[in-house]
């Protein structure tokens, strides 16, 4: 029996994403989370899942992150983006952190399935019309990935609460630690991210955001 993961924080979404991968995988069981944690949390319990369907704009996943994340922890699972955005950029850069395939949220259940079955045999997959526009990374964004994924959970949190401007003692009561806590946190996150203060730490944020941000969601 094969085992699938949607990773989506809408319900109806997932509802009618599990219903096409039944109607085209005999023998399928199919486990949902509806943010980044729980997903952690189940892909922990069950170490044979055969695929990963991703939503890149799920709470706690942060754009890149937790693709990039993931991609570091469990290096053999196949891994599916699923989007509501066609944007190119955000295409090649999904695929170029380790995404196996990208199925805009619009697709039919057929290149739903088309997509999944390709995946499943070690394939990369695209809709037809975004193949030939996807762009491979530099090397400064590769090195990126390697330093982000070297962030746990929490620190990526804070990270994330530097760009958007918050004080230490914002950071502490958004997370409920102490500023203490934030302070340790931010100072892995500069060693780990090489840099020295936190325009430079909110440069490297930056360029995990994923735009234009055209998901409902």
């Amino acid at each position: 029996m094969s085992q699938f993961l949607i990773a989506d924080d809408h319900p109806l979404f997932r509802e009618a994403l599990k219903g096409a991968l039944k109607s085209a995988f005999a023998e399928l069981e199919v486990f949902e989370s509806d943010n980044f944690d729980a997903t952690l949390d189940l892909l922990k319990q069950h170490d044979e899942l055969d695929l990963l369907l991703l939503d890149l704009h799920m709470p706690g996943n942060d754009d890149l992150y937790g693709l990039i994340r993931i991609r570091e922890d469990y290096p053999e699972l196949p891994i599916a983006v699923v989007s509501g955005s066609e944007d190119i950029q955000v295409v090649s850069k999904v695929m170029a952190y380790g995404a196996m395939g990208f199925i805009p949220k619009s697709s039919s259940s057929a290149e739903i399935a088309q997509g999944v079955s390709a995946v499943l045999e070690g394939d990369t997959w695209l809709p037809s019309k975004l193949k030939d526009q996807v762009a491979g990374l530099s090397d400064d964004d590769i090195g990126l990935a390697a330093q982000i994924a070297s962030l746990t959970p929490q620190q990526y949190r804070v990270l994330s609460y530097l760009h958007e401007g918050l004080l230490n003692k914002q950071i502490a009561y958004e997370l409920s630690i102490s500023e203490a806590t934030v302070k340790a946190h931010i100072t892995a996150i500069f060693r780990k991210l090489g840099v020295y203060n936190r325009t430079q730490a909110v440069l490297i944020a930056s360029k995990l955001q994923l735009e234009p941000q055209t998901e409902s969601n």
